[in-house]
């Protein structure tokens, strides 16, 4: 091999690019822990969960929680700092939906925040954000309740929810509460204390039906009367019931013996 010109110039250059490689790592890697390189701002940013070019103030998270993840995540300079370590601390905040952290040219970081929009309660343990996905964080809200069989139908429940609210907007009525049962039966309690069963199937043709037993019949009853509930499980009827008795002439009746 000694006596290989050729042999012996490529392991030359290949000992020669190690050098000069290994020379160029260690004056990058003194370089970018210099001082001159210290990161001098860190913006925070807040945007729409509906339109991300919608920049917004922060509603939920205060600047002392700022204060405390900056302190505990944000190690090193604009070249050193870990941007994935930044992400993940802002995104353990009770209210912060996603976080994007940045390099902002020349020394500072940008992190842009996206705020969970609590649409609901679910049950007494968590909320639910507009996109139907379930989240822990303290509120004292007035939100309505939903309740399901399992945390991943709380996606179909918010659906729902919007649905039923814009169904019943003629009559200017709300969903107070939802609860979907194991069996996948819905019931509604409005704003006005009354119970809504619903049952399995057309759930949305059987809300318009109540609307129009709302205007038809119910509204004609007596409203110093509470309505417990009405029971639209019947494939053409309904049947109501009040705290008191009623009369017969003016109480509506069932008109199927099958519900659904």
């Amino acid at each position: 091999m000694w006596n290989n010109h050729k042999a012996l110039n490529l392991l030359a250059n290949l000992i020669l690019t190690g050098v000069v490689l290994s020379v160029a790592y260690f004056l990058v890697s003194s370089m970018v822990k210099l001082p001159l390189f210290d990161l001098k701002e860190i913006r925070i940013e807040s945007v729409s969960n509906t339109d991300q070019s919608d920049k917004l103030a922060l509603q939920h998270i205060n600047r002392q929680q700022i204060q405390r993840v900056v302190g505990d995540a944000v190690i090193g300079n604009f070249f050193t700092v870990d941007l994935n370590r930044v992400k993940n601390a802002f995104q353990e905040l009770p209210w912060v939906r996603v976080a994007k952290v940045q390099r902002n040219w020349p020394l500072g970081i940008k992190v842009i925040l996206e705020e969970h929009s609590a649409l609901a309660y679910w049950g007494d343990t968590a909320l639910v954000n507009l996109q139907g996905e379930i989240f822990r964080a303290p509120s004292d809200k007035a939100l309505p309740v939903f309740r399901g069989p399992t945390e991943e139908s709380a996606a179909l429940i918010a659906e729902q929810y919007k649905i039923m609210n814009r169904t019943l907007s003629p009559i200017n009525q709300h969903v107070a509460e939802i609860s979907l049962s194991p069996r996948y039966a819905w019931f509604i309690r409005l704003d006005n204390g009354t119970l809504l069963k619903l049952g399995r199937k057309k759930i949305k043709s059987r809300l318009e039906r109540y609307i129009s037993v709302y205007k038809n019949n119910i509204v004609n009853l007596n409203q110093s009367i509470p309505l417990d509930y009405v029971d639209l499980r019947y494939p053409s009827g309904f049947a109501v019931r009040m705290d008191e008795v009623i009369p017969a002439s003016t109480s509506p009746k069932p008109i199927s013996r099958r519900k659904s």
